[in-house]
């Protein structure tokens, strides 16, 4: 049988021996590099008497506006997984997996590219997002060992992180941490994706695009330090490599940082080591075949969870101080290696006729241990409950995409037709326990460390192996008509998860599923730059992992209604994004108790999101770079076992985030090569407990940056939350807060030759 086929093939994908990659990594946060000219496309042999297979597909009105742009962008080619031209971006694939101007495609679209990541430093993944519509980053606050972010008012970093147009998933704490060095763009994707990419989050995907070699020489490094003694070095190195005349073109790079000190916590380092070495080989115009590997490694220490009491209000001893550590240094880690090795296939097979094929095998090791905080046990004084816990996650997930897309005409409809097959595979190997008892309580004005190693007792809570096999196949048309341009897309997903105890290797539970998600969407483009656009679309996504009863999760669904308008007024570089959006998920997975143990979760019956999103991007000049964002919506829960919670707001969502930025930089004159650029994010208020009593205070941040570029030189000074506000971030429950950032000074220097 076919199915059977296809998940027999994900499965051994996914069952690749764990010790075929060597356990040597390096991870990082900390500065991107700039932008890297490309080239235009070679020329192909056939050009000559056919015409060039991508002049069919654009319209008279986009050439129209095409034309005035400035001169700043004369010699650009922008290419969806290619730099981003200043922080206007105007073509993406994530919505459509083709090459698809953003003004064609009928989904909010946001793209970050590297000059805006360097331009504001951001430390990691979720710190590059806090300027995005749509997009909370940073859910809980300082945490050095993982990124969060909810999309539209729902947690997504777990199974909406892609990495160059492919899932990486994770459950439990085998989670994955990608290095903004190495991010060429950053491309989120609003609203269900299923369609296209088979289990995500229905509210929207974050797709990391992945620096690839360049057509022309780069040599760069970069060194900083922050005020909080946290220091990196930064490599970007690569070119074309000289092959004899028989053997076509070949491209390398590689990527690395080493990043080693401190944080605003007490004994909590933020130490990471990285490397990703590429390579591209183009024996023809017709073919291009590029490896991409990536090894690294960080060390750190869990986040505090720290009470209601004592960080949001005042408890009777004051406010409990943001370099407090919960744990204890001598017992305390969280350790990540992680490694990937995948490549990407694109052969033109005609004019009209391209197949493409991505792969990927991913591999992480998470080792957690340490002692928890989970309340007080006399708030008078400050002393804090704490509870012993350990964690030991191993997961392998490998996938592959294979596309066909085909150029065609019917009349005078022109047809972009793409179909795929994907298989993905998951493995997680989930060890975890905890004791309530036997961790003294911690003082949190006068804390004493130095407690030692107390044993774990009794069986561990998770103890099973959990593998996934997942089989889609996916058909999307791109008609365009005059100046519409209507898609349609389908998918059929078939998955089959097993449950085994690790102790007896007895199959536990399983379950198989089979689901079919659509979207439709419609776009008109005016002749003077307005786009009115609709959409809606569905979502089906097999969760993997454990309920707080140890059963397999149900899978979770979507759907969303989506209008919107796209502005991009013709001579001007940037473009203005409306939308307003319907959003349900069904089968949301939510955190159980008081945050005791915080992975443990249930799943409800369903949660709405309704809301509008406002965003700009422009080049307003050679000299003026800016961006802005709005979102506002009213998430509720619509259906659950618990009636009194129909109505109520989940935890750690805010409702309302505004942000602005804007970079000038004096291109002649006496202050020539010197820069500065700032900006401002409200984060509105959110609750701490599910019946919306206990209320976590909006917060106003700024952030700031100097620059000055001389010879090849370049030097900033960065700083976020510039007034040094001391907020919490968000709470999980009552006994689950989380302090934000403070201020955080980072001064680095670089050169490129």
């Amino acid at each position: 049988m076919l199915r059977s086929a296809i998940l027999a093939t994900a499965s051994a994908l996914v069952l690749m021996p764990q010790a075929s990659l060597a356990q040597s990594s390096a991870h990082s946060g900390a500065q991107n590099l700039p932008s890297v000219t490309v080239t235009a496309p070679d020329a192909r042999r056939r050009a000559a008497t056919i015409p060039q297979r991508r002049a069919p597909r654009a319209s008279v009105q986009a050439a129209n506006r095409t034309k005035p742009q400035p001169l700043r962008n004369a010699g650009f080619v922008e290419t969806p997984r290619g730099p981003v031209n200043g922080y206007v971006a105007g073509r993406s694939s994530s919505g459509t997996k083709t090459d698809t101007p953003i003004m064609q495609t009928p989904q909010a679209v946001s793209v970050i590219g590297a000059e805006q990541i360097r331009d504001q430093k951001p430390n990691k993944l979720d710190e590059v997002l806090r300027y995005t519509a749509g997009v909370r980053a940073g859910t809980f606050g300082t945490d050095t060992r993982n990124d969060w972010w909810l999309i539209r008012g729902f947690k997504s970093e777990d199974i909406g992180l892609f990495l160059d147009g492919m899932q990486l998933f994770y459950t439990s704490y085998a989670s994955w941490k990608l290095q903004t060095p190495n991010m060429e763009r950053v491309e989120v994707l609003r609203g269900p994706s299923a369609v296209l990419y088979g289990g995500s989050s229905p509210s929207g995907i974050v797709n990391v695009i992945s620096k690839i070699p360049p057509a022309e020489p780069i040599r760069y490094i970069e060194a900083g330090v922050n005020n909080f003694g946290n220091a990196y070095v930064s490599f970007d190195m690569g070119g074309p490599v000289a092959t004899g005349p028989d053997n076509g073109k070949l491209f390398a790079r590689v990527v690395g940082q080493v990043q080693n000190g401190g944080t605003q916590v007490n004994f909590t380092p933020d130490n990471n080591y990285f490397i990703a070495p590429s390579f591209t080989w183009k024996p023809d115009a017709d073919t291009s075949f590029t490896v991409l590997a990536s090894a690294s490694k960080q060390d750190t220490r869990g986040i505090n969870f720290l009470p209601y009491q004592g960080t949001v209000t005042a408890a009777p001893f004051g406010k409990i101080p943001t370099s407090f550590f919960v744990g204890d240094p001598s017992v305390d880690k969280f350790t990540r290696e992680q490694e990937m090795l995948g490549y990407q296939f694109e052969r033109n097979l005609t004019d009209d006729l391209t197949f493409r094929q991505n792969a990927r095998f991913a591999h992480v090791d998470i080792s957690y241990r340490g002692y928890v905080g989970s309340g007080y046990t006399n708030a008078t004084t400050g002393d804090i409950f704490r509870y012993n816990w350990y964690a030991k996650d191993t997961a392998n997930q490998a996938n592959l995409d294979n596309q066909l897309e085909y150029r065609f005409n019917t009349g005078p409809v022109k047809h972009t037709m793409l179909f795929g097959i994907d298989l993905k595979g998951y493995q997680i190997d989930d060890y975890q326990a905890f004791n309530f008892l036997g961790v003294p309580s911690i003082n949190a004005l006068n804390p004493v460390y130095g407690l030692g190693d107390i044993p774990i007792t009794g069986a561990p809570f998770r103890n099973f192996l959990i593998t996934q096999k997942q089989a889609g196949t996916y058909l999307q048309d791109q008609m365009k008509l005059g100046n519409f341009t209507l898609v349609l897309s389908g998918r059929n997903d078939w998955v089959e998860t097993t449950q085994e105890a690790r102790d007896t290797g007895a199959t536990v539970g399983s379950r198989d599923d089979s689901r079919f998600s659509g979207r439709a969407g419609l776009i008109y483009n005016f002749d003077n730059g307005i786009a009115p656009y609709v959409s809606y679309s569905t979502s089906y996504n097999p969760i993997i992992g454990l309920n707080a009863q140890n059963q397999l999760f149900l899978p979770e669904t979507g759907k969303q209604a989506e209008i919107g308008v796209k502005v991009a007024p013709a001579g001007f570089d940037g473009y203005f994004t409306v939308s307003a959006f319907d959003l349900v998920r069904q089968n949301v997975t939510t955190t159980t108790g008081a945050g005791i143990v915080p992975v443990l979760q249930n799943q409800t019956g369903e949660v709405t999101s309704r809301g509008i999103e406002l965003e700009a991007v422009a080049n307003v000049t050679r000299e003026l770079k800016l961006i802005g964002a709005f979102t506002s919506y009213h998430l509720f829960t619509s259906k659950d076992l618990d009636p009194t919670l129909v109505g109520k707001t989940p935890t750690n969502t805010p409702q309302l985030l505004a942000s602005g930025w804007a970079d000038y930089t004096f291109k002649e004159g006496p202050l020539e090569g010197f820069g500065f650029g700032g900006g401002v994010r409200y984060i509105g208020s959110s609750w701490a407990d599910a019946a919306n009593t206990l209320e976590v205070p909006s917060v106003v941040l700024g952030d700031l940056a100097l620059h000055y570029e001389w010879q090849n030189w370049r030097t900033a000074l960065n700083v976020i939350n510039l007034t040094d506000k001391v907020y919490v971030a968000s709470c999980a429950s009552a006994t689950s807060c989380f302090y934000g950032d403070r201020r955080r000074v980072t001064a680095s220097v670089s050169h490129k030759w």
